[in-house]
């Protein structure tokens, strides 16, 4: 068996790899176990500096790693550019500051010297997607790495090469040789290496299916599990909302990796007065997105990963319009060859529609109108995701108030596109998932939290 990475641009062959047998994923593991035991006694000073290489090499190779995203799954090359940056960010992110975030905490206890220790676990499994190739994987191996874990990845089937490109990085950068290992593997093999006794952990972004399948596992092996899985992300645009700003928000919210982000911008909830001039700016910004080849430096929306995900979208497109929704702009799948799909703007959306109730995972907004401010949230929350929002507000205060208290979400911006940033925690609730990445939340979640009490101290 062999994993394709398949172009979706023409269709062509990228590249293929052999798939692991069941044995040498299992040899993986183990190497990546020996490696721990002795990565675990490292200083942080000792683990920083090649996690600081690391961040300089993706520096040096944004445009040659940019270039593979593109070919393996369609992002746009300036998209690409500024993944593996980010990556490099957060790889210095974390060789400053984790020591300062795992410092032993003291808790003062009448009678005795008491402290919580923060310690690695051991190997931990990455089950990744192919949405951010890069950038899925570097939030948890950063951090993972510098708290003295080790990691083993399976990523999506449709980008091998750039699941590789990680790994020879991080050798490049001087990890040791197994501390981080790249699993060939299929969908099916993954139970067995969950189940595997010296994986500690399991850590997924994907589908909501594939996080139900993995903590399924996990729990019956009764390892940890983070997972980020969909979101239906609404962005609510309230009566007194600077139009041209929201419209620009809205649709850079939208376009992210071609609208392929569980985080990006997905429904619309507009309060009535603004509703006919949000529409026309919007699917006036929307159309003029230029749409091409993801090599060529001016293209904002690129093809989607595959044909079959594309296929998918327009199927909740057509449906949802068969309902009573109507199209703004887009909605046809263009002529020739390549996974594309346009910029698509549908309203008229209600309950019961795939634009309302379902992720649409690719560049099409659906608008929601709110006749105010309480429907408009009850609307936002009628969901069964919950991982980012947006507030589109000339008040500010009024923004703050609604994000803290009334929106349902990991994440809410006011005035802003939803993005992670390695400096805050990142994760949803409700079928999005649990957990938390970056920041120093993320860093802790695969370390054993060890309460130490030493009596008369």
């Amino acid at each position: 068996m062999t994993l394709k990475a398949i172009n979706p641009v023409n269709g062509n062959l990228v590249a293929e790899y052999e798939e692991m047998s069941g044995e040498e994923a299992a040899a993986a593991v183990e190497a990546a176990h020996r490696a721990f035991l002795e990565w675990r006694k490292l200083s942080f000073a000792d683990r920083a500096r090649p996690m600081r290489e690391a961040g300089r090499l993706l520096r040096e190779r944004a445009p040659q790693y940019a270039r593979l995203m593109a070919e393996e799954m369609g992002k746009p090359i300036s998209g690409g550019i500024g993944e593996a940056e980010k990556c490099a960010a957060g790889c210095d992110y974390f060789a400053e500051n984790a020591e300062t975030f795992l410092a032993h905490e003291s808790i003062p206890i009448e009678g005795a010297k008491s402290f919580v220790a923060f310690q690695p676990m051991g190997v931990v499994l990455a089950v990744m997607p192919w949405n951010f190739p890069f950038w899925q994987v570097f939030r948890f191996i950063a951090p993972g790495l510098m708290a003295g874990n080790a990691g083993v990845l399976k990523h999506a089937s449709n980008v091998p090469g750039c699941a590789k490109a990680i790994e020879d990085v991080l050798r490049d950068a001087g990890f040791p040789q197994d501390l981080f290992r790249t699993l060939m593997i299929g969908s099916k093999a993954v139970d067995s290496i969950i189940a595997h006794p010296h994986v500690r952990a399991v850590t997924l972004t994907g589908s909501e299916a594939a996080g139900r399948a993995v903590a399924r596992k996990a729990g019956e092996m009764l390892k940890k599990t983070v997972l980020e899985l969909g979101g239906s992300d609404p962005y609510l645009v309230l009566e007194d909302a600077d139009v041209e700003k929201a419209a620009e928000i809205s649709t850079k919210g939208r376009l992210i990796n071609s609208g392929q982000s569980c985080i990006a911008a997905k429904r619309f909830i507009v309060v009535e007065p603004l509703r006919s001039r949000f529409e026309a700016l919007f699917a006036e910004k929307m159309r003029a997105a230029k749409m091409g080849d993801p090599l060529h430096e001016a293209t904002q929306v690129g093809p989607m990963a595959r044909h079959d995900l594309r296929d998918d979208l327009h199927r909740q497109v057509e449906q949802s319009i068969a309902k009573g929704a109507r199209a703004l702009c887009g909605a046809v799948i263009p002529d020739g060859p390549g996974a594309y799909y346009p910029p698509t703007v549908l309203t008229d959306v209600r309950k019961g529609m795939p634009a309302y109730d379902e992720e649409m995972f690719g560049p099409v907004a659906a608008v929601i109108a709110a006749k105010d401010e309480a429907e408009a949230i009850a609307i936002a929350n009628d969901s069964e995701f919950g991982l980012g929002a947006g507030i589109i507000t000339t008040d500010l205060a009024r923004g703050e108030r609604l994000a803290i208290a009334a929106v349902e979400a990991g994440s809410v911006f006011v005035n802003g596109q939803v993005a992670s940033h390695v400096q805050l925690p990142f994760g949803g609730i409700k079928n999005s998932g649990y957990g938390r990445e970056l920041s120093h939340y993320g860093i802790k979640e695969f370390v054993n939290i060890k309460t130490v009490v030493i009596a008369g101290g």
